[in-house]
């Protein structure tokens, strides 16, 4: 259900303080991120630059759609910081007592239609996604690319079947990509990150379903203080460049 995906072997355990950069002066040991999976590229980038900037420290990730993660965190599953794709997974570990302070809001990202590279079905729009024949992968609706595929598609009015519900927006990517389905809604940043590999279609109703990311410091975290080092990295302005650089929006 998840991926773990371990950034760099170093030394064990804690401690410091972070400076307005983000870097964290005598912050070591492992630092475990829980993720939503639309934030691999972008996070896995943010965990080498973070390593570089505290030695000592290991930053190992944990990506899977927001909902699972929420509940593998409330079920008792050790991490540090939890980075959700939306404010409502968040709520799911914040109202248990798991969140070690108010979360933080630090990107926001829109849906797309990813299709075939040179879009031979010719899609423009959601209405298309209806034509009969057209196959559509969506994100099942507690899942946040999900959630937000509703409130686009409500928006637009149209109503559609598709063909397979995935737990996550990588996986309903991966479909377009394997040639599945002709589309799918995924976040403009991961159709940015899958290349030439899929088409992205834009939408003005996408502008009805942005999604808010949040992130937080877990009550429980073993390594709180490389928690907090970690979380003021990515709100600083070199972890912000990584995300923007990659599509998302800045908060």
């Amino acid at each position: 259900m998840a991926v773990v995906a371990t950034l760099a072997l170093a030394g064990c355990g804690d401690g410091g303080s972070t400076d307005a950069g983000g870097s964290a002066g005598g912050v070591t040991g492992t630092v475990t991120v829980f993720a939503a999976a639309s934030l691999t590229e972008s996070f896995t980038r943010i965990g080498r630059d973070f390593e570089a900037a505290n030695p000592g420290t290991t930053v190992v990730f944990n990506f899977a759609g927001s909902s699972a993660l929420a509940t593998q965190i409330t079920e008792g599953a050790p991490a540090d910081v939890f980075a959700s794709a939306s404010p409502r997974n968040m709520a799911t570990v914040t109202e248990a007592g798991g969140a070690d302070g108010e979360p933080a809001v630090f990107v926001r990202n829109q849906l797309v239609v990813a299709v075939a590279p040179g879009n031979p079905e010719g899609v423009r729009g959601l209405p298309d996604l209806a034509r009969p024949g057209l196959k559509v992968a969506l994100c099942a609706e507690q899942v946040p690319c999900g959630a937000a595929a509703r409130t686009a598609l409500d928006a637009a009015r149209v109503t559609l079947t598709p063909v397979t519900l995935e737990q996550d927006v990588k996986a309903a990517l991966a479909k377009v990509r394997l040639g599945e389905v002709d589309a799918a809604l995924v976040y403009r940043t991961d159709a940015r990150a899958a290349g030439a590999d899929v088409t992205a279609v834009e939408f003005p109703e996408s502008a009805r379903a942005v999604n808010d990311y949040p992130i937080a410091v877990l009550a429980d975290a073993p390594n709180r203080a490389g928690a907090r080092a970690f979380v003021a990295y990515v709100r600083s302005a070199p972890g912000q460049a990584v995300l923007t650089g990659a599509g998302f929006r800045a908060p």
